[in-house]
């Protein structure tokens, strides 16, 4: 006698699976996220049984060729990839509706190899609607295909006969398997249809984008169980009322995870932003106090951008505390080391800080730049326009060393400025400082006497 089928009910936010229906998850605390799903029994499995053994060797038996790295004509792109696209890698690309990723995927079918032939899968939009988006950004290569198509069982197919170099799928919440009951865009499915284009990505050594959806909260939609899966999961990331975009990579198993490629948005699509700190820096005030540059790095790139704060006598019994790119629990704690340390007292005052462009700054060497523009506020003294400053702070007030000093020198020094604040640990490791002057200090309060 058959087996019968199963119902659960599973969280479409954490992917947690529970025996009943309850209003809200006791995983991860959201509401009305249970959904019910039929699973079938083992026997009826998409996947067919083993009929071989895997052959077992050492690690010294094996014989890799060289890493083969296709370039996307985008060398924004290519930096956040390591390199290039992987032969046989699975990508993700998630972030918020209408900031760019059908965009960017579209122009690297435009700017890649000619010779590559190009199989771009989508499930919501038409086949006009596509070639519209590709004349209004100029893409006309002939190697690419469109397959508008939702069943991934048909999708397959089409990568086993096309035999195609490169596939784009937008998006995987609107792909479904005919064996699975559930709705497309729900944790089983969207688990499934890419564990089956994974197989196929790596049997046919085909590199694969895929777009992913993102949740109110800004993780993709899925859940988790996506990222798992994949090769490298990359987020574009941008404010909605500016033209910039930030593609950051979260995970990469042929790369970096440090790195980031920074475009501007534009009539004709996504545009490479060649100097990110020029772009940080624009429209930046002069002689204005509670602001500082600060020089950041992201992966090997230094980046240079400006840090605001604002200080005003509260007009509640308890000050406000707000922070815009930077973590809110470190402007705490930089606010009671301020106080306890340096003697500069914020407790009767309203604090705001602000990273100009949209950047976060999430290394510690951004505490000196925010404190400076605080005490800047603070004493309403401008910092000097020709001064850059990075460095840690410690409980005790001190300031640490941090890491790649002398490359945040050099782009300071190639911007123009001329004076940065350095801690003191760092002195030793800088031979060549390009002619900028650079000032070693042990703590804030030297930093601050040094500014003038």
């Amino acid at each position: 006698m058959p087996a019968k089928s199963k119902t659960v009910y599973v969280c479409s936010e954490c992917g947690m699976e529970l025996p009943k229906w309850a209003g809200k998850c006791p995983g991860c605390g959201q509401w009305n996220t249970i959904q019910e799903e039929i699973r079938k029994p083992a026997g009826a499995d998409r996947r067919s049984p083993v009929t071989s053994r895997a052959e077992v060797r050492t690690l010294q038996e094996i014989h890799p060729e060289g890493e083969v790295r296709d370039h996307t004509g985008l060398r924004e792109l290519d930096r956040v990839l390591g390199g290039g696209i992987v032969r046989g890698a699975l990508m993700l690309i998630g972030g918020d509706p209408g900031i760019g990723k059908s965009t960017l995927l579209l122009q690297i079918c435009g700017r890649l190899d000619p010779s590559r032939k190009i199989l771009y899968v989508s499930g919501e939009e038409s086949e006009r609607q596509i070639k519209l988006r590709a004349d209004r950004l100029g893409v006309h290569n002939p190697q690419l295909y469109v397959l508008c198509e939702t069943d991934v069982d048909t999708v397959l197919e089409a990568m086993r006969t096309e035999k195609p170099d490169l596939v784009i799928i937008d998006s995987i919440q609107t792909m479904n398997l005919e064996e699975i009951a559930s709705s497309s865009g729900s944790v089983t499915q969207v688990r499934e249809c890419t564990n089956a284009i994974m197989r196929q990505a790596k049997s046919s050594d085909t590199p694969v984008f895929i777009v992913g959806h993102v949740n109110k909260d800004g993780a993709i939609a899925g859940p988790k169980v996506m990222e798992h899966i994949v090769d490298c999961v990359l987020y574009f990331e941008g404010d909605a009322h500016t033209s910039y975009r930030m593609l950051r990579c979260v995970k990469n198993r042929y790369g970096s995870t440090n790195e980031i490629g920074v475009f501007e948005m534009r009539s004709e699509g996504l545009c490479e932003v060649e100097n990110p700190s020029l772009m940080l820096l624009s429209g930046r005030p002069v002689n204005v106090s509670g602001t500082c540059v600060v020089c950041t790095m992201e992966g090997t790139r230094p980046l240079l951008a400006e840090v605001q704060g604002l200080v005003s006598p509260t007009g509640f019994g308890n000050p406000r505390r707000m922070s815009t790119g930077f973590d809110y629990n470190r402007l705490s704690l930089l606010l009671a080391v301020l106080e306890k340390r340096s003697g500069y007292f914020f407790s009767n005052l309203d604090a705001y800080v602000n990273v100009v462009g949209g950047l976060r700054l999430d290394e510690p060497a951004a505490d000196l730049p925010v404190a400076l523009a605080l005490i800047s506020s603070l004493k309403d003294t401008p910092v000097g326009e020709g001064i850059v400053a990075f460095g840690e702070i410690g409980l005790a007030g001190e300031l640490r060393g941090v890491s790649n000093a002398e490359a945040r020198v050099h782009e300071a020094a190639r911007l123009g400025f001329t004076r940065i604040l350095v801690p003191r640990h760092n002195l030793s490791s800088l031979k060549d400082v390009g002619g900028i002057e650079v000032v070693g200090v042990g703590d804030v309060r030297e930093a601050y006497a040094a500014l003038n």
